[in-house]
């Protein structure tokens, strides 16, 4: 049984040293462990968790800040856990009040299954959209080979490219993403990005996580740019792919499932203190990872 009270418990900041700890949470809760994905978080982010007296962690979470270090314009909260047998007694609610007070009257943002919507609603949030996620084996077609557009080009990102592609990153997110992009190259097994006429107009990225990999961010001019990097990160992986996809690209969407990618689940697209994300939604395909932005 519990030696105490979680709520009465202090909250403190994770690091790297709580991987493990932050994974077999994972575990308790029927998720995948995403060692790999856990490291991204807590490197690029804010982790937050709850000591358990008997040992491990009673809860975790992770804080993604864009924009200004010390006055973010954009907050993503992501990875909220409790562990089982902490369940329903107010953890959830108690560790999102502590993150949300630090954050002060910095936006916030973060994607909800059905399950956790309710927790927060009553905290504030309010839906703003929705994003499917899709998984399959990418089978290109006869008319993907012979490309998706004619003058559209993809290729493997250098690091000279890295420059070009931060700039790109905060024109359509509206917000500096640097700590999140800057890793990418570390994090991801492929990081490619389309050219025309010899200028970077989208990039993307597929990271390992279990059997699959997992294509986000998903930056593109238009949905033809798109489509070229997704046949082109699946061109390079013998992997299943996933990604979560804004419903409003109603024409990506069906591309990738007319290609061997299925339906498998909604999340939605909650904020708080701002009525919609900041930046351009038609060049923002998918985010790096719902658990961030």
């Amino acid at each position: 049984m519990p030696t105490a009270l979680p709520a009465a418990l202090p909250i403190r900041r994770l690091t790297l040293r709580d991987l493990t700890a932050c994974a077999d949470l994972s575990e308790d809760r029927g998720w995948p462990r995403e060692e790999h994905k856990w490291g991204f978080l807590l490197t690029a982010g804010r982790g937050y968790g709850i000591d358990d007296p008997d040992g491990g962690l009673v809860s975790a979470c992770i804080v993604t800040r864009y924009g200004p270090e010390q006055r973010p314009d954009l907050g993503a909260i992501g990875m909220v856990l409790v562990a089982e047998r902490y369940a329903r007694q107010g953890i959830g609610r108690h560790m999102m009040r502590h993150v949300l007070a630090e954050m002060g009257t910095t936006p916030m943002t973060l994607h909800a299954t059905p399950y956790g919507r309710p927790l927060y609603e009553e905290l504030g949030f309010k839906v703003i959209g929705r994003t499917e996620m899709v998984l399959g084996r990418f089978c290109p077609d006869d008319t993907d080979l012979e490309g998706i557009g004619s003058g559209i080009t993809t290729r493997a990102a250098t690091a000279e490219d890295l420059a070009a592609i931060l700039r790109l990153d905060e024109e359509v997110l509206g917000t500096d993403r640097t700590p999140i992009v800057t890793r990418l190259p570390a994090f991801a097994d492929l990081l490619h990005v389309a050219e025309e006429r010899g200028r970077i107009t989208g990039y993307a990225a597929a990271w390992p996580n279990m059997h699959t990999q997992v294509v986000g961010p998903l930056i593109a001019h238009d949905t033809r740019t798109a489509q070229a990097l997704v046949n082109s990160l699946a061109a390079h992986s013998d992997r299943p792919l996933r990604t979560d996809i804004d419903v409003r690209h109603e024409e990506l969407l069906t591309w990738l499932k007319q290609h061997g990618l299925a339906s498998v689940a909604f999340n939605a697209v909650m904020s708080l203190g701002i009525t919609e994300l900041p930046g351009d939604w038609r060049r923002r395909f998918a985010p790096v990872t719902v658990a961030a932005v």
